[in-house]
């Protein structure tokens, strides 16, 4: 299961006609801290207020406490140095939220370098409870970078401390078999813990 055919980057948010879209959540005024607890260590990322809706979307999930105790995934190496970290709720009944509107980079004026978050997704406006973060620097999931007029990939924030265990987690043990089409080989094998999410007030 894909949720774009370039790069495949998610698991499948759902099988079955998508959720009408949540209602508005409170937008951020600013940019707000998150700690990810893993039990490959902690990672501080940071939502960018100009991707009000994406960003509003991740700190739901964190405020209800949706993303304590799921897991990275997936980390898909496109090189040297260079790959994507997946995780999140994987369609989860019970913790998924309805889809938010599609921010695309070059509404935003967001990038996919390293240490970026992004969302995961099916088509535009299919973006739920699954997130990743860029290793190295991949224009191709920026908006019209791959082809004119594609939406490329909705960016929302950027990790502040922690990619020494963002890279870790990319370079982890995989599973040989697990993985449909060109994802073989790329599932965590063990899966990375999340154990918290939680806001961390700036002083």
């Amino acid at each position: 299961m894909i949720r774009r055919s370039l790069l495949a980057l998610c698991l499948a948010a759902a099988l079955s006609a998508p959720a009408l879209a949540q209602d508005a959540a409170p937008v951020p005024a600013a940019a707000v801290r998150v700690i990810l607890e893993t039990s490959a260590g902690s990672i501080l990322v940071e939502t960018d207020p100009r991707a009000p809706i994406t960003a509003a979307n991740f700190l739901r999930y964190v405020d209800e406490g949706r993303f304590n105790g799921t897991d990275f995934y997936r980390g898909m190496e496109l090189g040297a140095g260079t790959g994507v970290v997946q995780g999140g709720t994987a369609n989860a009944p019970d913790r998924i939220l309805p889809p938010i509107a599609h921010e695309p980079t070059s509404q935003t004026g967001l990038r996919h370098v390293d240490g970026a978050l992004s969302m995961a997704r099916f088509d535009p406006g299919t973006a739920d409870g699954d997130f990743f973060i860029i290793v190295g620097n991949l224009p191709g999931f920026d908006a019209g970078r791959a082809a004119p007029g594609d939406p490329g990939f909705a960016v929302f924030g950027r990790v502040i401390e922690g990619m020494d265990v963002v890279r870790a987690i990319l370079a982890a043990p995989k599973s040989p078999t697990e993985g449909e089409g060109f994802m073989r080989g790329q599932m965590l094998d063990p899966r990375i813990r999340i154990v918290s999410a939680r806001r961390v007030i700036v002083p």
